[in-house]
């Protein structure tokens, strides 16, 4: 796994508006440091439980469809693009055929439903990309709920203590 010094978001405090990028070999096995990365990125964003759950199931699904057309030996990149209220989660592998995913699967329709807004992308060398994009739900204090009321809200995923620390793992 390659770290850059853009990766310093995640350490440097986690603030909205960072971008975290990771680069993992294009393996399932791998898959899961992905896969906790996300869901550590969308608690520190007071996204819900099932908010959180649903972009990591979204980011696993669509890595499993880059990475059946992957070239042996290439790296997957993640990039998190980190906002108050949205994650933006793009992955991107060098592919053997440089064909978008097609739109009409179940696994597209499955990735739709659980992130939102969906896309895909091809460059001219061949890396295709797949973007999601999550919005946190909004709750009206008008209509008596407030984010920290949600059920599964983000206390329930980090201790308080930790909960607004400038260092992921850091008290």
């Amino acid at each position: 796994m390659d770290t850059t010094p853009q990766d310093a978001a995640v350490t440097t405090g986690g603030r909205a508006g960072d971008i975290v990028q990771l680069r993992l070999p294009a393996a399932g096995a791998y898959l899961s440091v992905l896969r906790t990365a996300t869901a550590g990125l969308a608690a520190r964003l007071h996204f819900t439980l099932d908010e959180i759950e649903d972009l990591r199931i979204a980011v696993d699904e669509a890595c499993a469809m880059l990475l059946t057309s992957a070239v042996p030996g290439a790296d997957l990149e993640c990039e998190f693009a980190l906002s108050p209220d949205v994650v933006k989660v793009s992955v991107t592998v060098l592919t053997l055929d440089g064909a978008e995913p097609s739109r009409d699967t179940f696994s597209w329709t499955v990735l739709t439903a659980l992130a939102g807004g969906v896309s895909s992308r091809v460059d001219a060398d061949g890396r295709v990309t797949i973007e999601l994009e999550k919005r946190r739900e909004q709750f009206d204090p008008a209509e008596g709920g407030a984010p920290d009321a949600r059920p599964g809200a983000r206390d329930a995923v980090l201790p308080p203590d930790t909960a607004d620390a400038g260092t992921v793992g850091t008290p």
